[in-house]
C-alpha cells in the first residue's frame, strides 16, 4: 500500500500528540529514503509541521520522527499501529514501519484502508490537513492531483513503490455525503478513482429519489 501507510500514522499522531509538541529530529529519520521534506538530525519542528509534511509531501522522514516521538521506536510504533488497526477492523493488515516503504509482512487491503481511512476521515484536524492543496509555510503543494480537478475532493493519500504500484485513497464530499475510494496498484489511478466515485455519488443520487 506503499505511502497510504501514512494514514494510519497521521491518525494515531493526531490521536495521541498534541499540535504544538515540539519533535527533535532523530538520526534515523535523514536515513528513512524515498520521498522526503529534508530533515536534518537535531532540528526541532512541531507535530503539526510534520503532519503537513507527512500527508502533503509524503515525507518517509516525517513519519520516522513522528513514530520515533511518539514510541520511541519505529518498531514499537508498528506494533501500535497493528493494534489500532484491529480496533478499526483491518483484519487483513500488517504494519511494519510509518511510512510504507517496502517490508516483508507489511500489507493490507482496499477494504481496511477504507475502514482506516473513513475512522481517519471523522477526525476534524486530519481532515483538514489532507484536503489542504498548500501549506504555506513551507510552500508545499499536495501530492493528491485530485483536490484540484475533482468536484468535492477533500483527500486522502497517494503512495507509490516499484513493489506496490500506484495506489489512492481518495474522498469526496457533496451534499452531506462523505465518500471514500481505495483503489491500489492501479496504473491509472486517478482515473479509476474518478470513475468509482462519479458511480457511488451517481448511486447515492438514485436511492435519494421518491
Amino acid at each position: 500500500m506503499a505511502s497510504t501507510t501514512k494514514i494510519l500514522t497521521a491518525l494515531i499522531i493526531l490521536e495521541d500528540c498534541a499540535l504544538n509538541e515540539l519533535v527533535t529530529i532523530p538520526q534515523e529519520a535523514e536515513r528513512a529514503g524515498g520521498s522526503s521534506v529534508y530533515l536534518r538530525k537535531g532540528e526541532t519542528h512541531t507535530v503539526n509541521e510534520l503532519l503537513y509534511g507527512l500527508m502533503l509531501r509524503s515525507g518517509n522522514d516525517c513519519a520516522v520522527s513522528l513514530a520515533v516521538h511518539r514510541s520511541g521506536s519505529v518498531k514499537q510504533f508498528s506494533s501500535l499501529m497493528n493494534i489500532r488497526a484491529a480496533q478499526l477492523g483491518a483484519e487483513h493488515s500488517s504494519f511494519r514501519n510509518p511510512h510504507g516503504l517496502p517490508e516483508e509482512n507489511h500489507g493490507t487491503t482496499a477494504r481496511d484502508l477504507a475502514l482506516i481511512s473513513a475512522a481517519a476521515m471523522e477526525n476534524k484536524t486530519f481532515r483538514e490537513i489532507v484536503s489542504s492543496k498548500f501549506y504555506p509555510p513551507e510552500g508545499w503543494r499536495n501530492k493528491n492531483k485530485l483536490l484540484f480537478d475533482y468536484e468535492g475532493a477533500c483527500g486522502v493519500k497517494t503512495g507509490f513503490t516499484q513493489k506496490a504500484g500506484r495506489c489512492l485513497v481518495a474522498a469526496a464530499e457533496r451534499k452531506g455525503r462523505l465518500i471514500v475510494s481505495v483503489v491500489l496498484n492501479s496504473p491509472m489511478m486517478y482515473e479509476r478513482t474518478k470513475e468509482l466515485l462519479d458511480r457511488a455519488f451517481s448511486q447515492q443520487e438514485v436511492r435519494a429519489q421518491p
